[in-house]
């Protein structure tokens, strides 16, 4: 039960902060917090800092996580370990918040930009945080395997 919970309540919170940027910014617009991060509100067509955008409609792009999702979830399904069970926890609440935004939008909504003076990062969203973390910790469940 406690997982449901937190599987809506982590997606509910990345779509809330979508929506949020996307009602009260324009496109492109930055509004700066402090000297290294920013808010923007970008729209992001393609997968991952933009590649294959324009290139790919979003329905495949759809469908390709998707199938993706579900490669999760049976690695999620068959993995021994705890923590690796929790890391594709993580990364499916994150890819299927991202899914989600891109049916409604057509397009996933980027909004978080770190810079350092004038080299930035590409914008991202609480979703890719979420796939980052779980991704990290996978990593670390790898070294603690090779031990």
């Amino acid at each position: 039960m406690i997982k449901i919970i937190i599987f809506f309540l982590f997606i509910f919170l990345d779509l809330l902060s979508k929506f949020y940027i996307k009602n009260n910014l324009s496109i492109n617009q930055s509004l700066e917090l402090n000297s290294f991060f920013n808010l923007v509100y970008v729209q992001n067509y393609g997968v991952s800092f933009g590649m294959l955008s324009g290139t790919v409609s979003h329905w495949h792009l759809i469908t390709i996580a998707l199938l993706i999702v579900f490669l999760i979830i049976y690695l999620m399904i068959i993995s021994k370990k705890k923590l690796e069970k929790i890391a594709y926890f993580i990364i499916i609440i994150g890819a299927v918040s991202n899914i989600l935004d891109r049916i409604i939008n057509t397009f996933v909504v980027d909004f978080i930009s770190i810079h350092y003076n004038n080299f930035y990062w590409p914008a991202f969203n609480l979703a890719d945080i979420y796939i980052t973390i779980g991704i990290i910790m996978l990593i670390i469940s790898f070294f603690r395997a090779s031990k």
